[in-house]
């Protein structure tokens, strides 16, 4: 994740909230507002562990916040465990990013978080990057401005945000990460 292009682009919109359905002509009882789907909390999947989870977890949560179709969730995850195997990596070369949580320590530059992003690369701040929420979104807004990421091969996509030494390596976490973001979004929700 050491591109030096601008990271400000604005996340995409949510879709609108469903409304109240119409009451039923054929009772008295008020019309339900229908809650949209919730993520599940489910056990550890795809040989991950539990903070491996939780952290796929946010990136979804977070995705689905920002309104990313689910092909963006799975190129997040996919991607998050290429450049951390899905933990939150703080920087030995940057001791500062070891004042914020993490999950342990890595040595690629000034690279931290689940995505392995760079403040010094126009990421953000190092203590906004060690949070997951901060990360995807960084990580997601950047994707949605890659022209046709939805028809690109995961690892495509994933490249043109991240612009790694090793383009190809994403692929392999493909099916790994669709296995996630079913367990955590079921299909249809």
């Amino acid at each position: 994740a050491s591109r030096s292009l601008d990271r400000t682009a604005a996340p995409s919109t949510s879709a609108a909230a469903p409304t109240a359905s119409p009451a039923d002509p054929d009772t008295s009882a008020p019309a339900r507002k229908v809650a949209p789907a919730r993520p599940t909390d489910p056990a550890p999947v795809a040989g991950l562990d539990e903070d491996q989870m939780e952290n796929a977890e946010a990136i979804v949560r977070t995705g689905r916040k920002m309104g990313v179709p689910r092909r963006g969730l799975v190129i997040a995850v996919a991607t998050a465990m290429q450049e951390s195997n899905l933990y939150n990596v703080a920087s030995g070369v940057l001791p500062e990013s070891q004042d914020y949580p993490h999950q342990g320590v890595g040595w690629d530059h000034d690279s931290v978080g689940l995505f392995q992003q760079r403040s010094s690369s126009g990421w953000g701040p190092v203590g906004r990057l060690m949070d997951p929420e901060f990360a995807t979104r960084q990580f997601l807004s950047a994707l949605e401005q890659v022209p046709g990421w939805q028809r690109m091969r995961l690892t495509d996509a994933a490249q043109a945000v991240q612009v790694s030494a090793y383009p190809e390596h994403y692929q392999q976490h493909e099916w790994r990460a669709t296995r996630v973001v079913d367990a955590i979004v079921p299909a249809g929700r």
